[in-house]
């Protein structure tokens, strides 16, 4: 017998050091780490939720935000149900440069993934350089839903981000339920999830 209802692939995008890691972490493990360490490639994490008595399987994959692996990780937008557009509060560039990331996902994806929009690091908010309403009026742009403001540090707003993408996926477009065996695109829940793969200077590891 299956252990989860859907699968669901969650992918983390956004500009460097807004705190995607982080934000996997506290979500996975609960625990938060003060040393930054950049990712490399795409990390990989899973996790299940119960969604309206209904267990919904993340596959949530962290992706590096520095440019010399965006064609890499643009490969792995494929057949994503849900994209999570991470920002940084305290950085407005960070939001201005999501809509590159956007663009990428609709040249892969087009419109099929629900896109909602996170600001990391709300305990900062002396800091802040964006505003809820220069988020809410982004997120309305691109029709995304959101946004919703976490941190990764003190797990303010973690789960409920989570919970958010899967709800919605579960209650609306881009669910994946055990009868899409027969459509190409789905992530269908006898398969093996993938490795996660990761990348040094010199290539693949």
């Amino acid at each position: 017998m299956e252990d989860c209802d859907y699968l669901y692939k969650i992918i983390l995008i956004g500009d460097i050091n807004v705190g995607k890691t982080s934000i996997v972490k506290r979500f996975r493990d609960d625990t938060f780490e003060t040393t930054y360490r950049t990712t490399i490639g795409v990390d990989f994490a899973i996790k299940t939720l119960e969604i309206d008595n209904k267990q919904a399987k993340l596959q949530i994959w962290d992706t590096s935000g520095q440019e010399r692996f965006r064609s890499i990780t643009t490969s792995y937008f494929r057949n994503a149900h849900g994209i999570m557009v991470v920002y940084d509060i305290t950085n407005k560039e960070s939001l201005e440069v999501a809509e590159r990331w956007l663009n990428d996902v609709k040249r892969v994806c087009g419109d099929t993934p629900v896109n909602l929009l996170v600001g990391n690091k709300s305990d900062l908010s002396d800091r802040r350089q964006v505003t809820i309403q220069d988020a809410q009026s982004f997120a309305a742009q691109y029709g995304m839903i959101g946004p919703i403001e976490t941190s990764a540090k003190t797990s303010a707003n973690i789960t409920p981000a989570f919970y958010s993408m899967a709800q919605e996926l579960v209650q609306g477009t881009g669910a994946s339920f055990h009868n899409t065996s027969n459509q190409e695109d789905s992530i269908l829940l006898h398969r093996t999830p993938p490795e996660p793969t990761w990348w040094s200077c010199c290539g693949y590891t």
